[in-house]
């Protein structure tokens, strides 16, 4: 199957937003998605971006997308995170995933980081089986930890506040 890759631009945040509440879906966290078009052209296209994104297209329609960010390790010092990689479901298994994992690796050699890193679901064993594949290492002993915004003013309101000199 014929198709590009490029860099996401503003105008493609509709598409990217699409393709995100479909990783949701799949996830099996329909509900999950809070983020909007506006969220994602603030916070990717403006003066100071906290992602970039590249979009896989198949005859002008956004199939994929690999979304992602920087990081700082206090051991590698500068990585790259990919947050995403989503192909709709139509076009899986066409090479378009392999595509864009590699256009991120790409950008991370020449970004010149030392650790590139991203999370996958441990039901999710054909992309478990495909970075395997790809030469990654699928860590078990490490245990992601978040906090929702909820989570985060309940503990804070049971705590005592610190002053940060600045």
């Amino acid at each position: 199957m014929k198709f590009t890759i490029r860099k996401g631009t503003k105008s493609d945040a509709s598409d990217i937003l699409g393709l995100i509440q479909e990783l949701a879906v799949f996830e099996k966290e329909p509900n999950a998605v809070i983020i909007t078009e506006k969220d994602l052209i603030r916070d990717g296209f403006g003066d100071k971006p906290l992602y970039k994104v590249f979009v896989s297209e198949v005859k002008g329609e956004i199939v994929g997308m690999a979304l992602y960010y920087y990081r700082f390790s206090t051991w590698k010092g500068k990585t790259l995170h990919l947050e995403d990689l989503i192909v709709k479901q139509k076009y899986r298994g066409t090479g378009i995933g392999g595509g864009l994992y590699r256009a991120f690796l790409n950008q991370a050699l020449e970004e010149g980081v030392e650790r590139t890193e991203w999370v996958v679901l441990d039901w999710n064993t054909p992309a478990i089986d495909f970075y395997k594949i790809t030469g990654a290492d699928v860590l078990n002993d490490w245990r992601i930890v978040n906090m929702n915004k909820s989570q985060i003013e309940a503990y804070l309101s049971k705590t005592q506040s610190v002053c940060i000199d600045e």
